[in-house]
This record gives C-alpha cells, structure tokens and sequence, in this order.
C-alpha cells in the first residue's frame, strides 16, 4: 500500500512499485490507509510519506500500523532524515528517492518471502487501485 497525499509523487511511487515487479493499491491519506488496513487481511507492506494532511502524518501511521498489524513492513519516506523516529523494523527512504532504492528496500523486505512479489496478497496478480 503505498500513501501519499500528493498525487504526482503517489503515481511515481506506484509506477516504481509496479516496475520493480509489485502489485500495489495506493490511498491518499494515513486516515484512509486505516479503513482499508481495517477490511483487508493481505496488504503485506506499507509505503508512506511521512508529510501528509489528514488527521494523522506518516510517522504516526507507520507507529499505528506496527501496533495494530505487526508482520506488515513498513517504509517511511521524507526530505528530513527522521529514521530515528520510526517504529521497530521500520525502513526508512530519504526523498528524493530513486526508483533504484525502492526496489532494493522492497526486494530486501521481501527477499525471505520471494513469491509472490506484492506487497498485498492478489491472488489473480493484479494491481488494485484504490484512490
């Protein structure tokens, strides 16, 4: 699930997910990626901007993720430096962020699972969108 509240940077994250070979849905705010994280049981990985409107920021998404659905990883994105701040095996991804980076953190997420490679349990392999 990537979450990101500025549409360009959303669709550019998405479209790097989508090349380094991941199925992914993408929502626009941290309020929204926890009514969906409520309803579904295989989204197996969070990608978050930490800088978002709504009433709660990235950072605290990523802390409320990690309390509530624990084997979800976790990537934490911002142009400060706050890998200090993230909750336990949180990665973190300083912006601008290359689709090179991406890949890697993914690849190394999901490297003790290696298939199916999504970050959400599509059985039928297709990306769902969900805006």
């Amino acid at each position: 699930m990537i979450v990101e509240s500025e549409a360009l940077i959303r669709m550019s994250a998405v479209h790097m997910v989508q090349d380094a070979g991941f199925s992914s849905l993408d929502v626009g705010n941290a309020d929204d990626a926890i009514e969906i994280l409520k309803d579904r049981r295989d989204v197996r990985a969070v990608f978050t901007d930490i800088n978002m409107s709504g009433s709660m920021d990235g950072l605290k998404l990523a802390h409320a993720v990690r309390g509530r659905w624990p084997p979800i990883h976790l990537i934490v994105t911002s142009g400060l430096n706050m890998a200090d701040k993230l909750p336990a095996n949180g990665r973190f991804i300083l912006k601008p962020y290359s689709a090179e980076q991406v890949a890697a953190v993914l690849s190394e997420l999901f490297s003790s699972h290696p298939a199916p490679h999504r970050l959400f349990s599509d059985p039928g392999g297709n990306c769902a969108k969900v805006a």
